[in-house]
């Protein structure tokens, strides 16, 4: 397995690993939310290959304040088999050469079964309320 930054010719396979995936919503252009993140840190965008298949990806933005991850995918079938604790930790690790000193992360309630794998990699449910407003729609 390799982890590598984003290269363009990669979004076709991401944006089929988000939908299988379940992290696309339909008021998010997962394309749109592509090239809006390699406006921004885009070496904060990483992916996961096997061979020539993509296979994992995850994006991370950092504020100078904390990290954030976003996107965290990795393919149902390779799921289970250390690629997406990888990723975590190589994303911790471009952080910490950052300066970050915490990272936050948001996991929709329909997603519960994710919550162990995090546990397992050391994060914890906090007791804060995520809020939100859309400025388009």
């Amino acid at each position: 397995m390799r982890i590598r930054p984003f290269r363009p010719g990669d979004e076709h396979d991401v944006v089929a690993l988000w939908r299988e995936c379940g992290l696309t919503r339909p008021w998010n252009d997962p394309h749109r939310d592509i090239q809006r993140k390699l406006t921004e840190q885009p070496e904060l965008f990483l992916v996961a290959t096997l061979g020539d298949a993509l296979v994992g990806s995850a994006m991370v933005g950092f504020d100078g304040h904390r990290g954030w991850v976003y996107s965290l995918a990795v393919l149902p079938s390779h799921q289970r088999g250390g690629i997406g604790a990888a990723l975590v930790r190589r994303l911790e690790m471009a952080l910490a050469e950052r300066g970050c000193l915490k990272i936050n992360l948001q996991v929709r309630t329909t997603n519960t079964g994710v919550l162990a794998f995090y546990e397992k990699l050391g994060y914890k449910v906090e007791e804060i309320i995520s809020m939100g407003k859309r400025l388009y729609e």
